[in-house]
Order: structure tokens, then sequence, then C-alpha cells
């Protein structure tokens, strides 16, 4: 391997744990938010939800509904097109 790819294969990597790093967090901070919003408010359609939790956009909305619904926080009612979320 030449030295000039070893070192872009290196940046990669390190960028790469960087973003990873701010993702997690960023899922985290996110999945408190919408918890709280939901032990506030009670049950909450994913456009109130993503208003309540002051989330900037769906994707990110969504990533902290994933981390909730890993951990089996979360109930998920509706149907696909309008789901409601609620704690359990």
């Amino acid at each position: 391997m030449h030295l000039t790819n070893k070192r872009n294969t290196n940046s990669f990597i390190i960028n790469f744990i960087k973003v990873k790093k701010i993702m997690f967090a960023k899922a985290g901070e996110t999945a408190g938010a919408i918890w709280t919003a939901l032990n506030e408010n009670g049950a909450l359609s994913a456009k109130d939800l993503k208003k309540a939790a002051k989330a900037k956009s769906e994707k990110e909305l969504y990533l902290g509904l994933g981390w909730l619904l890993r951990e089996d926080k979360l109930n998920v009612e509706g149907d696909e097109k309008d789901p409601v979320f609620s704690l359990k």
C-alpha cells in the first residue's frame, strides 16, 4: 500500500469514529428530549412529538425514537402513516 493510500485510510477511519460519536450523542440527546416530551404530554403523534421534543428534522426525531424503541421504552399505536407514541 502506498503511503498516500494509508494516510487516506487512516483519515477515513478517524473521521468515521468522530461522526459515530457525534451521531451516538445526538441520538441519546434526542431520545431524552422525546422521553421528556412524552412524560409531560402523554401520547403524541409524530408531528406533535417533533415539535414538543424540538427535533430539527424528521430524521433526527426518528433517530431518537429508534433509540427508545430499541430500549423497549415506547408504545406505538395508530398506523404507518400517522403513528402515535407513548411511554411504556
